[in-house]
């Protein structure tokens, strides 16, 4: 019976320490206010049990670090703190591993901009103003790598070493930047908060040119003063606004 007892103590020391480890292991992600979903597969004939989400997070800074080409399976199970038979079960391969990367970063990066662009208390250029600068903190590390991770896709997306169902789904993300700004200029001149000597497609457009290039910027380590200076200029181009919201 001591012996058991022993035993006992020593299984509950022992799981302490593993969350001990997982806590700090993790604490990168902790503030991302993640539904913890937890995958158990079968690898190499034993169970092993993690937290998906968070190995989706570590993959997907990974390939926005090192792009698709650039990162091997290696990479990537040492990033996300497992085996290659536990990734194949929870992702699949590399490359629908590399695809619903994206769709994280869209969802829970991305996504997050665009709320000020809706805040309507504000005038436009205010709001705009707001949408890029909240990007651009992002574009110098705030949230993972610098840069953006949709720049990379593009840029990547242009060489053969791209599969073609993840070049699909890049050519779908990359205008939901464009086609956002495009309703929120055609919707500010419906509502005369911009004059309609303004091209909407042509300002989405533009505005988006501006943050890839700012992106571009950021991975070549301009700071963040540098991006806003560069914003402020951008912003020349609306002129004022010619109603306030109401």
């Amino acid at each position: 019976m001591d012996s058991y007892y022993f035993i006992e103590l020593i299984l509950v020391l022992y799981r302490s320490v593993c969350l001990l480890f997982y806590t700090d292991r993790y604490k990168i992600v902790k503030h991302l206010n993640f539904k913890i979903r937890t995958e158990t597969v079968m690898a190499g004939g034993r169970q092993r049990t993690f937290d998906k989400q968070i190995a989706l997070e570590h993959a997907m800074r990974v390939f926005w670090q090192k792009g698709y080409a650039g990162t091997s399976l290696m990479d990537l199970i040492e990033e996300m703190g497992i085996n290659k038979p536990s990734m194949y079960s929870a992702f699949g391969n590399k490359e629908q591993l590399f695809i619903s990367a994206m769709h994280n970063y869209i969802e829970n990066y991305a996504n997050k901009h665009t709320k000020y662009l809706y805040e309507d208390e504000l005038h436009l250029n205010e709001r705009l103003k707001k949408y890029l600068l909240s990007i651009i903190t992002s574009q110098c590390g705030q949230d993972g790598p610098t840069g953006c991770f949709v720049s990379v896709c593009i840029t990547e997306s242009c060489s053969e070493d791209m599969p073609l169902e993840a070049m699909e789904v890049i050519a779908t993300i990359k205008n939901l930047g464009e086609e956002l700004l495009v309703d929120f200029f055609s919707k500010a001149q419906k509502t005369k908060d911009l004059s309609t000597h303004h091209n909407a497609k042509r300002l989405g457009q533009y505005f988006i040119s501006i943050l890839h290039g700012t992106a571009a910027m950021a991975r070549a380590g301009k700071t963040k003063k540098d991006l806003e200076a560069i914003v402020e200029t951008a912003m020349k181009v609306l002129g004022t606004v010619d109603k306030p919201n109401k």
